[in-house]
């Protein structure tokens, strides 16, 4: 963009600054986010034995958040020294990012329709919220999701800047405008269409029906829901603005720098979030308490634990109930 032709651009440096504070923060998302995420995974795994589509869904989530986590300390290793890990790795853990970008979203949404179906349509949830039909509709949502990462995974390469290599997108025009528009609907329009169909129906049912089981199983999906708005929305809202500056009047010199900064602070707010899910499961799934049993070897406490199954679980239960007490969820899933 020609900012002017009698005065050059000169753009705010961040990558000095970049440099000093992602590596750090990165390192203790990284830390946090690993050991939070493969809690859930022994959890769902040793506990819960996956028995429910929902347990499903949870570990997939899970697994997701990991695969973006493992990019983490190459992108702080990128920001402090540059890219020194070759074209081919560039593209490896590119795809790793839009996979497990792509993949949370969408088992997000999986998990919000899971609720609506056990709440709004329990009748028909008993036969259709099976674990194999969980575990088909996980099968084909990672197709999905490779599909969608392709072309950010292409368009990538490992080129000199300054005198150092960097790792980042290199999208022809037409496919960055693309691949912006296409991020933009799977990952705002998509979710938040979901979640207000999806909602509005599980809220007139709870009006109609208190029940607060019900209502601590829908919280807990509703968290992450609104946690992922939270942290991503401002990033692809800024991603829109880069991509189309000129259509939104931004093709100046300070708008461009501005962007820039809001880009870099936006996208650092985003790639925390993989290490948010199992701190939502901590404070609002009652109980996630399990984990720490797991954590502290104590298998006695955890087999008399009424989450596995031990001997401290009420059995008198409604049989009749959708059968989704899943330990993150709170008291039940339907």
């Amino acid at each position: 963009i020609d900012y002017s032709a009698s005065e050059p651009c000169r753009k705010t440096d961040l990558k000095q600054i970049a440099a000093q504070i992602l590596p750090p923060l990165y390192s203790l998302v990284f830390i946090f986010g690993f050991v939070g995420n493969m809690l859930v995974v022994l959890t769902l795994i040793n506990c819960k034995k996956l028995k429910s589509m929902t347990d499903i869904y949870l570990l997939n989530l899970a697994i997701s958040d990991l695969l973006f986590l493992l990019t983490l300390p190459f992108w702080a290793h990128h920001a402090a020294n540059g890219w020194v890990f070759g074209d081919s790795g560039c593209k490896i853990f590119t795809g790793l990012y839009h996979i497990g970008y792509f993949g949370g979203i969408f088992f997000i949404i999986l998990l919000t329709v899971d609720r609506y179906l056990a709440i709004v349509h329990a009748v028909f949830a008993l036969k259709a919220r099976t674990v194999t039909f969980g575990v088909v509709t996980s099968g084909a949502t990672w197709v999905v999701v490779v599909l969608v990462s392709l072309p950010g995974i292409i368009f990538t390469k490992s080129q000199e800047e300054d005198s150092h290599y960097v790792c980042g997108p290199a999208f022809p025009i037409i496919w960055k405008n693309l691949h912006t528009i296409m991020r933009n609907i799977l990952s705002l329009v998509l979710p938040l269409l979901v979640m207000v169909i999806c909602y509005s129906g599980i809220l007139k049912t709870l009006l109609r029906c208190r029940n607060e089981k019900k209502h601590k199983a829908v919280r807990l999906i509703f968290a992450i829901m609104i946690v992922y708005f939270l942290f991503w929305a401002p990033y692809n809202i800024v991603l829109d603005l880069i991509t189309f500056q000129e259509f939104f009047g931004l093709d100046n010199c300070d708008s461009s720098n501005r962007l820039d900064q809001a880009m870099q602070v936006t996208e650092t707010l985003g790639m925390t979030h993989c290490c948010i899910n199992p701190i939502i499961y901590a404070f609002v799934g009652e109980k996630f308490r399990s984990l720490y049993h797991i954590t502290l070897g104590h298998r006695i406490a955890l087999l008399q634990s009424p989450v596995c199954g031990g001997p401290g679980e009420q059995r008198g239960e409604n049989k009749k109930e959708t059968g989704d007490k899943n330990p993150l969820v709170g008291q039940g899933g339907g």
